[in-house]
């Protein structure tokens, strides 16, 4: 077991490293040049379209603007924004806030550009739902067998990464934060998440989407309301905040309290790697959401779509790190351990201290069961999509049926004291994670001629109308 966890660990390093990091962000900024800064000029109009229209009427597709937004968000609204971010700024020093928010702006392009590409190559199966993203573009886009040959690599690292770390490492995460807190049996978590989820899932895309757009509003601002308060309680560390990101993000930072230091490297990548896993813009997933939604042109859907890295990362990622950072928690030593705190922990330690009794530890053990079991559903539909482009719809059900139980196992065995394969399983799954990313981006880097097309056209076809978003 020792050297599966050497082995799986180290490719999971290779995997998530500088030359992955680099054509992510690298990608990002070059279709952020071809589209001339789109995700800048239109984000307003963008935010308006999502949660004020919400809707085209009569428009072909399984869920509305919105919807497939809220979709995408529950997806990627997970335990990246709580214990991702604090890991981030406890291993790289603050200014790795900063490079979350650089990834996350080039990010905008990429995740505006899948779901152009998912929404301009989806198909409709024999059930009569939209099925689109990589695996399909890739295939249909890129064409040829070279292009099969990718979009079937991306349908098979999705579908395993899906159970994986998308659901399974999840649902323990749900179930460690209600024992933590609540002293609540790992077993019954496990058994009311998967009776939960199937709920949910079992309805398909349009129970996910309609559960999606009343669950993740609420999850979301329940956690930037505790953060606000935090913050308007620590109101004196709040100038501290935008010190400590910007002079760390271009220096090294030095050792203060119970943080270690870092590199200016360490903290570029870990602000980098951290932003990546927590939006996913690059990874393909924001396709597949695209692709559901309700519209005739490719282009409005793509502008819902990029808001969802910002809420994710520049929004909800941020209020945890303003947290850590003004309460001065990233500096302090844990009593039991003796070190600084990390991961979820340091999050918690920052809420404690801003707010007073238990709430802290509270808000941040319910906020990260939510954002995880939100995930869990999000993922269920990825998963779907894509066991469905390798094995056909009659796979659907059973995949479902796997995903549910799945789920009950990581809240409940990977819990149990004598099983040693959790981190097996995030690694492994990581790994699968990380990897969907290589045939997704040479999809985007192939056929960015497509999606400044597709922008183009748009632009001419609605030029001087009240449907005019482009500048």
């Amino acid at each position: 077991m020792n050297t599966a966890h050497a082995w799986i660990g180290a490719i999971s390093g290779w995997v998530w490293g500088w030359p992955l990091l680099i054509l992510l962000v690298g990608t990002g900024l070059y279709l952020t040049i071809l589209l001339r800064g789109l995700q800048f000029r239109e984000l307003g109009p963008a935010l308006y379209l999502a949660l004020i229209t919400r809707k085209e009427e009569g428009a072909e597709g399984d869920i509305s603007h919105f919807h497939a937004l809220m979709t995408a968000l529950a997806a990627t609204v997970g335990t990246g924004n709580i214990a991702g971010v604090a890991t981030a700024i406890a291993v790289g020093g603050p200014g790795a806030l900063f490079w979350m928010w650089m990834t996350a702006l080039v990010g905008m392009a990429t995740k505006y550009s899948e779901a152009v590409l998912g929404v301009r190559y989806r198909v409709v199966n024999p059930r009569g739902e939209m099925n689109g993203g990589p695996q399909h573009y890739l295939s249909r886009g890129v064409g040829g067998r070279f292009g099969r040959m990718l979009g079937s690599l991306f349908a098979l690292f999705a579908s395993i990464a899906a159970f994986g770390i998308d659901n399974m490492v999840q649902s323990n995460s749900v179930a460690d934060a209600l024992r933590e807190s609540f002293r609540i049996d790992p077993f019954w978590t496990g058994l009311v998440t998967a009776v939960l989820a199937g709920a949910v899932i079992l309805g398909g895309i349009r129970s996910i989407g309609k559960f999606a757009g009343f669950f993740v509003p609420m999850m979301i601002i329940v956690y930037m309301l505790g953060s606000l308060v935090v913050l308007a309680i620590n109101w004196r560390g709040i100038p501290d905040i935008f010190v400590y990101v910007i002079r760390d993000a271009f220096s090294a930072s030095a050792a203060a309290g119970g943080f270690a230091g870092s590199s200016l490297m360490l903290g570029i990548r870990m602000g980098m790697a951290r932003g990546v896993f927590s939006n996913e813009s690059g990874l393909g997933t924001g396709g597949i959401a695209a692709a559901a939604a309700q519209t005739r042109e490719p282009v409005l859907q793509a502008m819902v779509s990029m808001t969802q890295t910002f809420i994710d990362t520049i929004i909800v990622c941020s209020m945890t790190g303003f947290a850590i950072i003004a309460t001065g928690s990233w500096m302090r030593v844990s009593p039991v351990t003796g070190k600084g705190f990390t991961g979820a922990p340091l999050t918690i330690q920052a809420f404690s201290t801003g707010l007073p009794g238990d709430w802290g530890g509270y808000i941040v053990a319910t906020g990260l069961a939510l954002f995880a079991f939100s995930t869990i559903l999000g993922w269920a539909y990825y998963g779907e999509r894509n066991v469905e482009y390798l094995l056909g719809v009659h796979a659907i059900l059973p995949y479902r049926v796997l995903y549910i139980v799945a789920s009950f196992l990581g809240s409940w065995v990977l819990t149990l004291p004598n099983i040693s394969g959790f981190q097996l399983v995030w690694d492994f799954a990581d790994v699968m994670n990380g990897l969907m990313a290589f045939p997704n981006l040479i999809g985007l880097l192939l056929l960015s001629g497509v999606v400044a097309s597709e922008t183009r056209k748009f632009r001419g076809r609605t030029k001087g109308s009240h449907m005019e978003t482009m500048s």
